[in-house]
């Protein structure tokens, strides 16, 4: 009965993890952004609406932000908010110097880098600069806004980034002991060749 409960935890934590994936992989690695489909005007309002929906309707972003929980599995919370504060930086810097090329490439290939610091042990510490990446796409939408709508969307972000963030660390923390270390090599399998397809993608669409 322990047993088949554990492996329960363990297929949901799985699922929580590739699942957003599955279910928008039609859209590879494209970033969406509420303002764009709804055709709104920028505003306070608006920006902040569109950094709140951003990390849901971004899956490439997604399945980033949900697979640094399985590494936070390991540490303080405190990691966890040096990561959020290095992608608001990166927002900060892109939208100071726009322009990096191959940048939607990079951040699908950021999926590739933690499966590697899940599987083989990479230095976590890659995935400041790999979440500063995403920060630095994420800011693109909001070039050209006014100061108050851009720090509406940057709020939002922060905001919507640290919830998903604490939710998914919660629930993966309380299903730790059924996500076995062939689970996880799973959930890294899973990752790397979603990375490696969206970035192929992004590289030659």
């Amino acid at each position: 009965m322990i047993s088949s409960t554990l492996r329960r935890r363990g297929l949901g934590a799985t699922l929580l993890l590739v699942l957003p994936a599955l279910v928008l992989l039609p859209t590879a690695a494209e970033a969406h952004h509420l303002v764009h489909l709804l055709h709104l005007q920028p505003s306070p309002l608006s920006g902040l609406i569109s950094g709140l929906a951003h990390p849901v309707l971004g899956p490439d972003h997604l399945l980033f932000l949900l697979a640094l929980s399985l590494v936070g599995l390991r540490h303080r919370i405190g990691w966890m908010l040096a990561l959020l504060a290095t992608g608001l930086g990166g927002s900060a810097l892109g939208l100071i110097l726009p322009g990096l090329p191959a940048a939607e490439a990079l951040v699908s290939f950021t999926l590739v880098v933690v499966a590697l610091v899940l599987i083989a042990g990479w230095d976590r510490r890659l995935l400041l600069p790999a979440i500063g990446l995403h920060g630095y796409v994420l800011s693109a939408t909001v070039l050209g806004w006014t100061p108050a709508p851009i720090a509406a969307y940057l709020a939002g972000l922060l905001v919507s980034q640290g919830l998903l963030l604490l939710v998914a660390l919660g629930l993966l923390r309380h299903a730790a002991t059924a996500i076995a270390a062939p689970t996880r090599q799973t959930m890294a399998a899973v990752l790397l060749g979603l990375g490696a397809a969206w970035t192929w993608s992004a590289l030659v669409g």
